[in-house]
């Protein structure tokens, strides 16, 4: 059984089996499941008990995952192949197998978990091939709905909504397919929102690089801020949203300026 470092205060915890995948499924006690049942206004998540879904395959979403179970949280991170699953295994997550493109694998995931507390999603397609940027993240968004989480991030980029203009002309253009769809999911997760829901965060990385963070990363409500990020830095920023209710309800753009020499200052979200 995948343990975390919070396991042996949890004794009282079942596992059954997962539907659906070889990976078991962790169930609260029945009375802590009663106690969680809050609006989306009144919620409470503690890093060291949350069930965490976490949704993508890269480098964004193995960070999150990495970090999140250093804080003590369950975390689940649902993937479409084994490929990664020894590497996620190793950090002590669990790991259902669905496609994000296809509704009833993401229903299966949610029903295999019976508490979700909050879900953060990284998803993201490519120029080509686009799709999970608007249907996986709204297929997820829509599960996510029925199960009644109490928080969601979505993860998109800087281009999408009104931070159309910051990357540039060139940038944006190159990249419409994917934003055009990223637009779609935030519209999405907005009126979620709106509905109550549940609680949520967009947050929109700069360009991504695969170094060591800086620690230097920044959140900013200025959506004409653009540069640089490392996916480390934007993970970090990541699960400080989650856990902070300051960020509830914001788009909030990530970017590191030490990485854009020249670049304006801009005015820092405090979490």
């Amino acid at each position: 059984m995948l343990m975390n470092k919070s396991l042996s205060a949890r004794a009282s915890a079942r596992v059954q089996p997962f539907r659906n995948s070889k990976a078991p499924v962790l169930r609260r006690p029945r009375s802590a499941v009663a106690e969680m049942q809050a609006t989306s206004t009144s919620y409470e998540l503690d890093p060291d008990n949350a069930s965490i879904l976490v949704c993508g395959g890269g480098g964004v979403a193995l960070s999150v995952t990495r970090k999140l179970k250093d804080m003590g949280s369950w975390v689940w991170m649902m993937q479409r192949t084994d490929v990664r699953k020894a590497e996620i295994e190793k950090m002590m997550a669990f790991v259902p197998r669905g496609d994000a493109l296809n509704k009833d694998d993401v229903q299966k995931v949610m029903d295999g978990i019976e508490e979700v507390d909050a879900v953060v999603c990284t998803l993201g397609g490519s120029v080509a091939d686009p799709r999970v940027d608007s249907e996986g993240n709204i297929n997820i968004i829509e599960a996510a709905i029925k199960k009644g989480v109490k928080k969601f991030i979505l993860v998109t980029s800087v281009g999408c909504g009104d931070s159309k203009e910051a990357p540039g002309e060139k940038v944006y253009n190159v990249l419409k397919p994917v934003l055009v769809e990223k637009d779609k999911a935030e519209e999405r997760l907005k009126a979620a929102g709106a509905s109550g829901a549940f609680q949520y965060v967009i947050i929109r990385p700069g360009g991504l690089v695969s170094e060591p963070g800086t620690g230097k990363a920044i959140l900013t409500e200025d959506a004409s801020a653009s540069g640089m990020i490392a996916r480390e830095d934007v993970a970090t920023l990541v699960c400080k949203a989650l856990f902070s209710k300051k960020a509830d309800g914001k788009v909030l753009t990530a970017v590191d300026l030490t990485r854009t020499p020249g670049a304006p200052e801009r005015a820092v979200f405090q979490l």
